[in-house]
């Protein structure tokens, strides 16, 4: 067992996890949130790499150039120091023509050139030779000119005769570029350097003769780049290479030629198809350009300590970063998660969350809601306004609320109050009368009538032919009150014979300051309304001027009229807290009256007789069981408590058979409407007009009896009628779609699939399977 319910603990935490991976809005959520740290740390990353790796390339390249000018500077002074040699032997009186070629002084001359060789630590051999001399000098002696050069160094390129030719006719110093040469069977690659001389002499006389090993030159260079992974070049001034020092990379002569062209500085080429970080400087001694050129990839694989630092760095911010927006948007979606099963709990609870996010969702049933709302809130509007014509100023804060956010002005204020009740006198039945009394209720419900600056408003009650109105007046005006109630009355009868033709009664009843006591002047027009049988149908009756045909003197004293009839309708329309109030107030009055006890008793009597009348037209027989207990009082005390004991009981039948007056109603409309349901023409107005109701009053009683709105009942009868014929005849779909009054049969198809997850073909086609298996003998 312990197993087995960890195993659906498991299987529910999963399930859970599983629901929110499948949210698109909380991967939007995580995936938005990664994005805002990821975007700004790759663009900080790639930065700071560019930064670093540019930073390093810079310092390279630049260490790069301060080595090859020290290389520049070192080879230009052993360069220096070969033209000095040069100079020197030009003017050493022991290598004139005369002394090197005397028997005697020849061997002097011949030491002195192997000093000058000595002097030298890049030189490899050095000769003198002679203009049109068939013989060259050298520390070793003297030797003929093609042995030197045809025997002891034998040059791959460089033939004797051009040898020859170069040592006659060379005015300038010129450097050859290295070339391999035969050195007693044993090839070296070498450099020539021819210095004339007299050095800068118009006609030199000779020429002196330097050989380097081009190693020496190279090594130089190797031992100030040190770990140099590139290639170094020495171009002369007329751009030949002078000596290589290549690592494994031998560039074609085009690509030289570039390099040869460059100005000082650094560069980045494309040579050979690679990409190349170059280094170019140039000599103001002797012109020549000193280049180093290395590979891109490696340099880069120079920074790539770096670069794995940095992307080590990257990633471990990246999955940090990640998880935090996972944190971030499961905290972020969490409110949304609990307010959607708030919402579910408080709806249906069947809808699937088809929509692409749950923002839609929310949103579509905020909608939904507000649907609701604006549907109930004439029903709400009216209740309350009801609440104040029956019971005066509610003592709940929030429903005070409501009723002065209709637009009522505040109750503290010094406004006037007060009600009346419309009345239409021989209403014709029909579809005409009821659009009449409708459009006058609506246009009704909620005017400002500027002229005598009113606010007035509409209240539906349960008396059938009747609409009450409140209405405000502002308190301040000067004038009297009654004056200012005749001429708001007058405008509102403007307004009706403007859009009406049907007659009508109009009661109305007293102003009062206090909202609270707004139901006294409800009953008080109701009263008023009644009194009209003594007059003219089609008038208006106000309550202040109900008088006493014969105003009774102190002898002969009896309940003024109009407190019998404000008492009266207070019982006829249920209100008990003003029937109570009534009872008391006349019996204050009558306690004050100095009676006789015979007439005390009738006046009694006739008190009770109102409350009997009453009673009898609400067919309250049991009332009647209790006359003995009704009459047997023996002071007003007693005769104020059975009267009201009595009221409570009549208020109460009044409720009841008010209520049992909707209920019936209601019954015969939902049986109209389960009747004719199939009608493509059936709507909540052409009920309303049947049966002489308002919409917005058939609209929140119908939601009250059936659970649904009128649209979404309609809906619902219809689909299980077609529900009911698919299972039960073969007809064709679109035959059965239009025989339940729906026109749009795409439109029913897609709704029926949206609520039973099938299309109707399909329903047909599963009930058909499940009747034959239901049928298939065992």
């Amino acid at each position: 067992m312990a197993k087995s319910a960890l195993k659906s603990s498991l299987l529910a935490r999963f399930r859970l996890n599983w629901n929110h991976l499948k949210s698109k809005l909380l991967m939007k959520y995580a995936l938005s949130y990664i994005l805002m740290f990821l975007i700004p740390l790759t663009a900080v990353t790639i930065f700071v790499y560019e930064n670093a790796v540019k930073g390093l390339r810079v310092e390279i390249e630049q260490s790069n150039v301060n080595q090859l000018n020290q290389v520049k500077n070192t080879i230009d002074t052993r360069m220096v120091e070969l033209q000095e040699i040069s100079g020197r032997i030009a003017y050493d009186r022991h290598l004139t023509p005369y002394m090197v070629r005397h028997p005697y002084y020849s061997l002097e001359a011949i030491q002195a050139l192997a000093n000058y060789k000595a002097s030298s630590s890049i030189a490899e051999d050095l000769f003198l030779y002679f203009h049109d001399d068939s013989n060259i000098y050298s520390y070793r002696g003297l030797a003929d000119l093609n042995v030197a050069f045809n025997t002891l160094y034998q040059f791959e390129h460089w033939s004797p005769e051009n040898i020859r030719q170069a040592l006659n006719e060379t005015r300038q110093p010129l450097m050859r570029p290295a070339e391999n040469v035969t050195v007693n069977s044993r090839k070296e690659s070498m450099l020539v350097m021819l210095v004339p001389v007299k050095p800068n002499d118009p006609f030199p006389y000779g020429t002196v003769v330097y050989l380097m090993k081009e190693s020496k030159l190279t090594g130089v260079m190797d031992s100030i780049l040190r770990n140099f992974s590139g290639s170094s070049y020495i171009f002369s001034a007329t751009g030949e290479v002078l000596t290589a020092n290549s690592h494994g990379v031998n560039l074609p002569k085009e690509e030289l030629n570039t390099l040869s062209t460059l100005e000082p500085g650094i560069h980045s080429l494309e040579l050979d198809g690679e990409q190349y970080s170059v280094v170019s400087v140039q000599s103001e001694e002797n012109g020549w350009t000193y280049v180093t050129t290395m590979p891109s990839f490696q340099f880069f694989s120079r920074v790539a300590h770096v670069q794995t630092l940095i992307l080590l760095v990257f990633c471990i911010t990246v999955i940090t970063g990640i998880a935090a927006a996972l944190l971030l948007a499961k905290r972020q979606y969490h409110p949304i998660k609990d307010l959607m099963e708030f919402a579910k709990l408080r709806g249906s609870g069947n809808e699937s969350l088809k929509l692409r996010n749950e923002w839609e969702w929310i949103r579509q049933t905020l909608h939904e809601y507000s649907a609701r709302i604006d549907l109930q809130e004439p029903f709400v509007r009216n209740q309350c306004m009801l609440l104040l014509l029956k019971h005066g100023k509610p003592d709940d804060p929030e429903i005070e609320q409501m009723i002065l956010s209709a637009g009522l002005r505040h109750p503290q204020g010094q406004d006037l109050y007060f009600s009346a009740i419309l009345s239409w006198d021989n209403t014709v039945p029909g579809a005409s009368s009821s659009h009449e009394r409708h459009l006058l209720q609506e246009m009704l419900s909620n005017i400002c009538l500027p002229g005598p600056d009113a606010q007035i408003f509409g209240v539906e009650f349960s008396a059938k032919d009747q609409f009450a109105l409140i209405i405000s007046l502002p308190g301040d005006e000067d004038g009297p009150v009654q004056s200012r109630m005749e001429q708001v009355i007058e405008a509102v009868q403007a307004v009706i014979r403007e859009h009406s033709q049907l007659a009508l009664s109009i009661g109305v009843g007293m102003a009062y300051r206090d909202l609270a006591r707004l139901n006294q002047s409800f009953i008080e027009a109701a009263a008023a309304l009644e009194h009209r049988m003594i007059r003219r149908s089609g008038q208006v009756t106000y309550f202040e001027q109900l008088t006493e045909p014969n105003p009774p003197a102190a002898e002969n004293f009896w309940i003024p009229r109009k407190s019998m009839l404000k008492l009266e309708q207070s019982l006829k329309q249920g209100n008990e807290s003003v029937a109570r109030q009534m009872i008391a107030d006349t019996i204050d009055t009558i306690k004050d009256e100095p009676l006789q006890a015979g007439l005390l008793r009738c006046i009694c009597f006739d008190l009770l007789n109102a409350f009997l009348r009453t009673a009898s037209e609400l067919g309250m027989d049991e009332v009647f069981a209790d006359m003995p207990g009704l009459t047997s009082f023996e002071t007003l005390e007693e005769l104020e408590s059975r009267l009201r004991s009595l009221a409570t009981a009549i208020c109460e039948q009044v409720e009841r058979n008010t209520e049992t007056g909707e209920s019936t109603l209601m019954d015969d409309i939902l049986a109209y409407v389960d009747q004719q349901f199939a009608d493509y023409t059936l709507s909540l107005e052409h009920v309303a007009l049947k049966f002489a109701i308002s919409t917005s009053y058939l609209s929140r009683s119908f939601k009250e009896k059936t659970g649904s709105n009128f649209s979404q009942y309609i809906w619902q009868r219809r689909v299980d009628e077609v529900i009911r014929l698919l299972e039960n005849t073969s007809a064709p779909l679109k035959e059965i779609i239009e025989q339940v009054g729906y026109l749009d049969a795409p439109n029913f198809i897609r709704k029926f699939k949206k609520e039973t997850g099938l299309t109707p073909g399909q329903y047909r086609k599963d009930h058909a399977l499940k009747g034959t298996a239901a049928k298939r003998p065992v």
